[in-house]
């Protein structure tokens, strides 16, 4: 489990609909019995064909709890220990991300950064006026 994992905690926080396993899969929603929330997978147990795992990065709500984690951030050290984060956990499971997720949070990342430098720029800017 990398440490990106255990921060979102995905199978404590996500509760994920049959709707949008199906969506997801691309099936009817009538073909999902079961979905479970394990440890390190979703359990989607289907008419047509049984037990399916699917991994929490491959799900939209992971792109988001990412996003939610960028946005969070207060500093630059911050924000750059979770980018730190992000990568590891990418490298170790590449399979499992999508391209357009890893634009999108690199988007998110870029923006949370640069509002970031524009506050410490305007504390810098308000701390070198003079007192009243």
């Amino acid at each position: 489990m990398t440490a990106l994992f255990k921060r979102i905690k995905p199978a404590e926080r996500f509760r994920i609909s049959k709707r949008e396993i199906a969506k997801f899969l691309g099936i009817a929603e009538s073909l999902i019995k079961e979905v479970k929330n394990w440890l390190y997978v979703i359990f989607v147990h289907r008419l047509d064909k049984g037990g399916q795992f699917i991994s929490y990065r491959k799900v939209e709500r992971w792109r988001n709890a990412v996003a939610c984690q960028i946005q969070k951030c207060v500093s630059l050290e911050e924000l750059q220990q979770l980018a730190n984060a992000i990568r590891r956990d990418w490298k170790k499971h590449k399979k499992q991300y999508d391209d357009v997720v890893l634009r999108f949070i690199e988007k998110i990342w870029d923006q949370r950064r640069r509002v970031i430098v524009q506050d410490l720029n305007q504390e810098c800017s308000l701390a070198s006026l003079p007192a009243l």
